[in-house]
């Protein structure tokens, strides 16, 4: 089978097309036939090795894929066979044309939804409702999201008043996303490219926080008193959040790492499935920048890495 082959981390040229033996999956797992492979900002930085993740080389790289399910490993119900799932490998292994994917971290495509749009709201828009109902807003709060116009962001945006958000405060790195972002209903969009953009924050009562970094720890100082609370699910700089227990105590605010075995098995147990069905009601749609052959895939890192694209960039096996 055809696949992308990480031999060394660095530029977007490290991947490289290989011809690989076609996996077999093992206990627990399905085998799908790919028909859309997610890309994401994360695995650009996997590749560039800049991101701390156990990354055995040479590797093929990728965590998302849907497709036509053609084998199951022992333990596996066989009424899978033939069906269409999306899901996630759990870490490596998505760009290629067969893909295992552990079988309980697939949801089934519903009808009318198609694979590739089912892959590129699916993730992002679980982890967004997993985010909302762990923030427990109680109505009329502000809340601040990070990257609105990032895969996880645009689903924040525009889900959070439906979940008791008052007032909607978003970042976006272009005027394009900002457009973008105001249009999916943010009421404020601020310029994250500049360093000094959290000085122009309000107070807020919830902040996604997507940076890390030291920017964190300045938007810590625009969460209210006592009540304000950051819920911490990414790392867009590279670098941990730059956050200390004394300065969360010296305003009485709260941090929430969204992170982990439990929170992974919320976030695909509860809320991917949920997604998908958003999908299929139209109370959520996918956004798709554009799907690219899966010999493209360094050009696919390129276009992330640009901060180019306005929806999910897919590859094609």
């Amino acid at each position: 089978m055809r696949a992308i082959v990480l031999s060394e981390t660095g530029g977007p040229e490290r991947l490289e097309v290989a011809d690989l033996p076609r996996p077999r999956p093992g206990e627990g797992q399905v085998l799908i036939r790919a028909q859309a492979v997610g890309v994401s900002y994360a695995e650009t930085q996997i590749r560039a090795g800049t991101l701390p993740f156990p990354l055995p080389l040479p590797a093929v790289i990728g965590a998302e894929a849907a497709g036509e399910v053609v084998e199951v490993g022992e333990g596996v119900d066989a009424k899978l066979l033939g069906s269409t799932v999306v899901g996630v490998t759990g870490g490596l292994g998505s760009y290629a044309e067969y893909v295992a994917l552990p079988a309980a971290m697939t949801v089934p495509v519903p009808e009318g939804v198609t694979p590739a749009q089912a892959l590129a709201a699916g993730a992002p828009g679980a982890i967004a409702l997993a985010l909302l109902h762990k923030a427990r807003l109680g109505g009329g709060e502000t809340v601040l999201v990070e990257g609105g116009s990032g895969a996880v962001g645009t689903y924040l945006v525009q889900h959070a008043k439906e979940f008791g958000a008052g007032r909607v405060i978003a970042t976006a790195g272009s005027a394009a996303k900002r457009d973008r972002t105001a249009g999916m209903g943010a009421d404020l969009v601020l310029d994250h490219g500049p360093a000094g953009w959290p000085d122009e924050l309000p107070d807020v009562d919830v902040v996604f926080e997507a940076m890390g970094g030291t920017v964190a720890r300045r938007v810590l100082d625009h969460l209210t008193p006592g009540t304000g609370r950051m819920l911490y699910y990414g790392l867009l700089t590279g670098e941990p959040a730059a956050v200390t227990a004394a300065d969360l105590m010296e305003r009485g605010v709260t941090l929430t790492a969204c992170s982990g075995p439990g929170w992974g098995g919320e976030v695909f147990g509860t809320h991917y499935p949920a997604m998908l069905d958003r999908l299929a009601s139209g109370r959520s749609a996918a956004y798709i920048d554009r799907t690219l052959p899966l010999e493209e895939a360094a050009q696919a890192h390129r276009l992330l890495e640009s901060r180019a694209a306005t929806g999910r960039i897919l590859l094609a096996p």
